[in-house]
């Protein structure tokens, strides 16, 4: 699967990877609805070194369709907020 952390690049990650990846995602939407912005910066950055470690680094110059797109280190609470769909950023 291809995921696309906005701002960086697209990462070749496989899809055993998913049970781990959808744990972060869960509590980072557990902090999302409680407001909790100390948490949620810790998951954000602990989803995104996830998908980076477990993944591999796509060439700059390719451009594949992304299967997930996740968001930039940067985003804030509520741009985050703004991307989910009921089900967290990747879908279970």
């Amino acid at each position: 699967m291809i995921v696309r952390i906005m701002g960086e690049g697209q990462v070749r990650l496989a899809e055993s990877h998913l049970t781990e990846l959808n744990r972060l995602d869960d509590e980072l939407l557990a902090e999302l609805e409680s407001g909790d912005e100390p948490a949620f910066r810790r998951t954000l950055t602990a989803l995104l070194d996830a998908v980076r470690d477990l993944g591999a680094p796509l060439p700059d110059d390719a451009l594949e369709p992304s299967d997930l797109i996740l968001p930039s280190p940067d985003a804030t609470l509520e741009e985050v907020r703004a991307m989910l769909n009921d089900d967290g950023l990747i879908p279970g």
